[in-house]
């Protein structure tokens, strides 16, 4: 029944460092009721006129870019912000006047279908973002109407105020004050992934003065409290206010604090009063627009529209200068008399009238710059859109590229970056989940100074290899007992502990500390299976998880947490049986990146109180106690050894407390927490520091997070494609180095120039701690680091020119220095000379900076690659972002451009589908300005033939659909399906890539090049149809080809000899390019018939232009063939020669595909030779370094041989 269930005994206060504030309200809230925080809530009274007077907005959320009625006014301004566009508006407005050259039907039909089809991709892209909304503002919550009584409303008739019931797996639909929960300490679970892209649970907990009387539903009854805290603002993690109940003040913190988009989980239900609702909200504070991106080609293509407007702007004024003078000499030559009398000039009233020239030369520009609008296609950004949307559908639908084990296909969230997707020069990539699984098996420990774990890692395996060859693999392998199931996060192997073995180890006492720490010191959640006893943890991180798998797995098994303790099972040293103990939990403190350690107070069966501690190595040596560092040498040997392994480090550490020291420490850590002041994280972070010292060290865990598969591979052939790859990872030195090696990006060849802080002069100031001298030191010793390394990369170690490979390795203290502005160009340049380039113990702001510096200083295109929440500073900066859907949630996916399960699917993204993207959509713009020039310059120089009278060569209609149908969709088809190569050769020939990274395919060369070709086409055009039409009869009748005739006959010729065109520029021919190029020349030709079938009126100078004129003349069909022959022949005979003599690496394959010549290996090897650019990274590399090393040998041995034979002789 409502309400009334049973309720969950558990205390679980003082869990959370962060949580519970059951102590008293301290007097340090003076912000509350000031600027930002001077919000009124009255809980449970949404309908007082006091609630009202506030006028808080409602709980509806739109996401959506328009409204019903700001569609069209904000889509059309949307639409006209593009300059081309607008110019089309302009002409389309001038051709209702008298100064047009054609009918309003020629300028505003295009542009009509053009804005038509934009405007309808916006609206069924924000129809999509409305259902969206419709679906989460339609979701269904408990509300409580006033009577005790809670009745189901929609999310969206939520009002500040309102008290709400929210149940299991069911999402909060606004910002809640926790009031109670089903458990009786008002504690709850919740999931936080949609904020933060963490999958792990974290705990709120309400105050104790409401969970103490709100239990059920009929206990709102009579419930009223006053809330007053913080604006809406953007902050996930920070909530200050307080909650007046009954003349008492409570302090509130993020801890009571439920956020809208979170899920409540494994809790049955919580009751929550509603502080803030729709776009108060802190998710969508948090939800701002990502940064506009435009690609590289996109941003070129404006420039060449702007040439065009030049170009149409200059050929308009030439003219007019032309039109004007032919105007005023027309009757001066003549003795009064006018020559071009059939245009009636004396009845004209600005045009061709010689007594008003220079009005008739200002009006022929107008006319003139509507006439060439031809010169600049109509249809371009509308079809680019088109072809990147159907090129998005099939990355998305790539199922090369879908991950099955987690059902990842690739998702392209944004189509206007595939062809940058193909221009890529440096990958900047994180490493954790990116590069590796970030699913961590606890493998290795030292305990008591002695090692345990006979496993091999991947960089031990790559270690061996560099060093002894795979027989070295082969013997570290053979020591590892492979047999039994394989245990999600734990890959640990050792005799001398398993199988309860450890209780004959000397230091057993301290093995059964380190043990049980693991299975204590931790804020896991067990999960039991019913069916099969198994017990499943859910927890804060990967590694977390794996410690309390190894423990579990080593006799510690932890099964269950109750209100105030942990209990596990552990083997008994004193009777060798297993037995469960119960350990009172009293204070949680939280792991946090600035403490980088964890630690729990706890009290064992026998009353001892243990504080249980876990850190990074950095902090934790420095904290244990004079008695406590028995292990220490042996230890830090150990955990030297497990970084050189690439493993991830963690030291434990615990203590014995007295009870007066910790009632001391419980009362001041109360305190703190319960306070509402600037300092409240300081105050606790002080406290937990005085309480963590004077430890015992028990030893050391190492965790591996493997490489995912394939990586090594993909690096391999992103370096042959001659993509540069940093790393920027936030691990230790030692494991990023030797990650590096083991996915190739690292080699043993390579002069690695290492810059950090670690020298002994640093660390004597470090000790003397004058900040502002470490600082200027500091800076100074990176800076001389730098210039060392670019000196030895510029001379080489022996004075002359080195052409070595170097890596550049950096920690994060010397990235500081080396980013401000006045060294970045240096440590850029420093970089860009390596081969490979890694960060470590980088912060989110300082990846955000490289890539930035990468971006602005190289001014080529980058892309970021990276999984959790700390990568989206850099995935936004990048040009082009990557998410990887992987274990640290969605944060990097929802802020990413392009979305894969695994970083291997990198390779086809960029050496397949990039390669194709930029390839198709260069050869798409250089295409579409081609067939807009060979249209316009027909327009030009019949205009000019007439003596600039501005009159047009064709119809309306025929102007009107030139661009919308009879040359469109041959064009929409080479965006979408064309292939200069197929996928196998893509990978076969990875530096056909670098067509894209130098930009060859969009040049300015190649650009103007097929401008000349539209120039050339429409010269063979006019000219041919000009002189085969000039002195002949048309029929019988006697009757000489007008402009109807003359215009017909170029309009054929220039249908034919673009879609021709096409068919030479296509390299890959599908049935949809033949329905679509031989569609459009028959489409010309059924149009012609029924547009001339109709009435003269409408059809005008076309009426049965081509049944009773064009078609029955020989002369009509004969001209087409040659215009056709002579139009394609300087294309044809260029790229002929091209190919035979100047091939680029696409023509290079193509031909080898083309002769039947891929099966030949060594013509094969040598063209990809040929192809492939000398790598100094990846695999590639090492072979061969290997092989020159195994021929410097060879060399020298044969060297040898011959002077010894020349002895004997």
């Amino acid at each position: 029944m409502a309400g009334g269930r049973i309720r969950r005994r558990l205390h679980l206060s003082n869990i959370y460092a962060f949580g519970g504030c059951n102590s008293t309200f301290q007097e340090d809230h003076s912000q509350i009721g000031g600027p930002g925080f001077s919000r009124v809530v009255y809980c449970n009274e949404p309908n007082s006129p006091a609630s009202q007077r506030r006028n808080y907005p409602g709980n509806y959320v739109r996401s959506t870019k328009y409204t019903l009625t700001s569609f069209i006014p904000k889509s059309l301004f949307e639409q006209f912000r593009r300059v081309a566009n607008f110019y089309f508006l302009v002409t389309g407005i001038l051709s209702l006047t008298q100064v047009s050259p054609y009918g309003p039907v020629s300028a505003l039909l295009p542009l009509g279908l053009v804005i038509a089809a934009s405007m309808v991709k916006e609206g069924i892209e924000d129809w999509g973002r409305k259902r969206q909304d419709i679906e989460v503002n339609n979701r269904r919550v408990k509300v409580h109407d006033g009577d005790g009584i809670f009745r189901q409303e929609e999310w969206r008739e939520l009002r500040v105020g309102d008290v709400v019931r929210v149940e299991k797996d069911e999402f909060f639909p606004a910002d809640l004050l926790l009031l109670s929960s089903s458990y009786e300490d008002s504690i709850c679970y919740v999931e936080t992934m949609n904020l933060d892209g963490e999958t792990n649970l974290k705990v709120k907990q309400g105050l104790e003065a409401t969970s103490s009387v709100l239990h059920e539903d009929s206990d709102f009854k009579e419930f009223r409290g006053v809330v007053r805290c913080e604006d809406p603002n953007a902050d996930l993690y920070a909530f200050v206010g307080t909650l007046h109940l009954e003349e008492e003040r409570f302090p509130l913190s993020v801890q009571q604090l439920l956020l809208r988009d979170s899920k409540l989980r494994n809790t049955e239900y919580v009751y929550g009063a509603v502080v803030f609702t729709g776009h108060d909200t802190k998710v969508i504070q948090n939800s701002t627009d990502p940064p506009s991106k435009r690609s590289r080609i996109e941003r070129k293509m404006d420039k060449i529209i702007y040439m065009m407007f030049s170009i149409v702007f200059l050929m308009s004024f030439i003219g007019s200068i032309i039109f004007g003078i032919e105007t005023r000499e027309d009757r001066v030559r003549n003795t009064g008399k006018t020559e071009r009398w059939y245009l009636k000039p004396d009845e004209a009233e600005i045009f061709f009238d010689p007594e008003r020239a220079l009005m008739a030369s200002i009006t022929h520009f107008l006319t003139a710059v509507m006439l060439y609008s031809y010169f600049i296609p109509i249809s371009l950004y509308v079809s680019i859109e088109i072809v990147k949307v159907l090129q998005s559908i099939f990355i998305n639908n790539d199922v090369q590229m879908y991950y099955e084990e987690t059902d990842k296909p690739a998702h392209a969230r944004t189509s206007n970056l595939n062809e940058e997707l193909g221009m890529v020069d440096t990958v900047l990539s994180d490493k954790t989940g990116t590069l590796t699984c970030n699913s961590m098996e606890f493998i290795k420990c030292s305990i008591a100074g002695t090692g345990y774990g006979r496993g091999v890692t991947e960089v031990e395996r790559s270690m061996a290899m560099r060093s002894g060859g795979s027989a070295l693999v082969d013997d570290l392998e053979a020591e590892v007992d492979k047999s039994g199931p394989k245990i999600k996060g734990f890959n640990f192997v050792d005799e001398r502990v398993m199988k309860g073995n450890w209780v004959k180890q000397r230091e057993a006492e301290v093995l059964q500390k380190f043990f049980r720490l693991l299975a204590v010191c931790h804020t896991a959640i067990p999960e039991t299976d019913e069916a099969t006893g198994t017990v499943s943890y859910e927890a804060e991180s990967p590694d977390e998880a794996a410690f309390v798998v190894a423990a579990r797995e080593l006799g510690f098994e932890f099964f269950s947490r109750t209100q105030n303790g942990i209990s596990i099972r552990e083997l008994d040293l004193a009777t060798g049986q297993k037995v469960e103990r119960v350990y009172r939990l009293l204070n949680v403190l939280e792991f946090n990146s600035a403490r980088k350690r964890m630690s729990v107070i706890v009290r064992d069966e026998d009353g001892k109180l243990l504080l249980l501690s876990k850190g990074a190595d950095n902090v934790m040596f420095e904290r244990l106690a004079k008695n406590g560092r028995k292990f220490e040498e042996k230890t830090r040997e150990h955990v030297n050894e497990y970084a050189d392994a690439g493993l991830r480090t963690l030291i434990l550490a615990y203590r014995e407390l007295d009870e007066e020291e910790y009632e001391e420490f419980n009362k001041n850590f109360n305190e703190a927490k319960s306070s509402v002041s600037e300092d409240r994280e300081s105050l606790i972070d002080e406290i937990t520091d005085q309480m963590e010292r004077d430890l015992i060290l028990l030893g050391a865990t190492a965790v591996e997070d493997k490489l995912q598969n394939g990586v090594p591979d993909c690096i391999d052939k992103l370096a042959q494609a001659g993509i540069k790859i940093w790393v920027l990872t936030g691990d230790k030195m030692e494991t990023a180095i030797n990650i590096g090696f083991a996915c190739s990006l690292l080699r043993q060849e390579m002069k690695q120039i290492i810059i950090n802080l670690d020298t002994p002069h640093i660390k004597a100031l470090e000790k003397a701690g004058e900040k502002d001298v470490i600082e200027q030191a500091s800076r100074e010793s990176v800076v001389k680091q730098m210039e060392e390394g670019k000196s030895l990369i510029t001379k080489g170690p022996s004075g002359k020119d080195s052409h070595e490979a170097f890596a550049l390795i950096i920690d994060g203290k010397s990235l500081t220095y080396a980013l401000e502005d006045d060294f970045k160009k240096k440590f850029l340049d420093l970089a860009t000379g390596c081969a490979s380039v890694i960060c470590c113990r980088s912060s989110p702001k300082q990846k955000a900076l490289v890539t930035r510096l990468v971006k602005s200083g190289t001014g080529k295109t980058t892309l970021a690659i990276g999984d959790g929440a700390n990568d989206v500073g850099m995935l936004q900066e990048a040009d082009i972002g990557v998410g990887i859907s992987g274990v640290e949630g969605m944060q990097a996916v929802m802020s990413s451009d392009i979305a894969i399960a695994q970083f291997r699917y990198l390779e086809r993204l960029l050496l397949v589908h990039g390669h194709w993207c930029y390839c198709r959509i260069s050869s798409m713009i250089c295409y579409f300005f081609y067939k807009n020039i060979t249209f316009g310059v027909t327009l030009f120089l019949y205009e000019a033939y007439t003596s600039f009278s501005a009159q047009p060569a064709y119809n309306d209609w025929f102007l009107s659909l030139f661009n919308v149908f009879f040359s469109s969709l041959p064009v929409i088809a080479l965006g979408v399906f064309d292939q200069d190569v197929s996928a196998r050769f893509c990978y076969k020939f990875p530096l056909l890539y670098q067509e894209g990274v130098q930009n060859l395919l969009f040049s300015w060369k190649r650009i103007i090049g097929w401008m000349f070709n539209g120039l050339a086409s429409a010269l063979a055009i006019f000219f041919i149809c000009k002189q085969s039409q000039e002195h002949q009869l048309y029929n019988p009748n006697g009757k000489t080809a007008g402009r109807e005739i003359l215009g017909g006959t170029m309009y054929t010729c220039v249908v034919w000899v673009v879609n021709l065109q096409m068919v030479l520029a296509i390299s890959y021919f599908t049935w949809v390019q033949h329905i679509v190029i031989w569609g459009s020349i028959a489409l010309w030709y059924i149009f012609l018939m029924m547009f001339g079938a109709m009435d003269p009126t409408f059809s005008t100078d076309a009426y049965k232009v081509f049944l009773e004129t064009l078609a029955p003349a020989p002369s009509y069909w004969l001209t087409t063939l040659l215009v056709m022959i002579f139009a394609l022949i300087p294309y044809f005979v260029f790229k002929s020669v091209q190919m035979r003599y100047f091939p680029g690496f696409h023509q290079m394959i193509q031909w080898i595909r083309h002769e039947g010549q891929y099966n030949d290996p060594e013509f094969v090897e040598m063209v990809r030779q040929r192809s492939i650019k000398p790598t100094t990274v990846g695999s590639t590399a090492r072979r061969a370094a290997s092989v020159r090393r195994s021929g410097r040998f060879h060399d020298q041995l044969s060297k040898n041989v011959i002077a010894l034979s020349r002895e004997e002789k």
